[in-house]
C-alpha cells in the first residue's frame, strides 16, 4: 500500500501536470484536454511587493480539446479552442467540453 501512487482526479477523470501544461482525461479515451497557462498574477498586492517569491495565480489559461488519435497530424487535433481569465473557469469550461465530447457516439 505505501508504494501505491495517488493519481490526482478532477470529476473522475485523471488531471496531470508538466511546468505549466496540464492535462485533463485519459489517453485512452478519444479525447482529451489540454489547459496551458500563458500567465500569472500575484494573488494579493502584498505578494506583488514580495517579486519572485509571491504566489502566483493563473490569470490567462489556453483550453484545448484534443483528440488522442497519433495517427492524426498534431495541428489537426485541436477541434476546439478558448482562452479564460483564471485556472477555475478553464477547468469549468474543460470539464463540460470533454464529457459531451466522450458522450458522442
Amino acid at each position: 500500500m505505501a508504494n501505491e501512487k495517488k493519481v490526482l482526479e478532477y470529476k473522475g477523470r485523471p488531471l496531470r501536470r508538466k511546468d505549466n501544461i496540464l492535462y485533463y482525461g485519459s489517453m485512452d479515451d478519444k479525447y482529451i484536454i489540454m489547459l496551458q497557462i500563458l500567465e500569472t498574477k500575484p494573488v494579493t498586492p502584498l505578494e506583488e511587493a514580495q517579486g519572485e517569491d509571491a504566489l502566483k495565480a493563473a490569470s490567462k489559461v489556453s483550453v484545448q480539446l484534443q483528440l488522442t488519435d497519433p495517427n492524426v497530424k498534431s495541428r489537426d487535433r485541436v477541434t476546439k479552442r478558448t482562452e479564460k481569465d483564471s485556472l477555475y473557469a478553464a477547468m469549468d469550461v474543460a470539464s463540460i467540453w470533454l464529457e459531451r465530447a466522450l458522450s458522442q457516439k
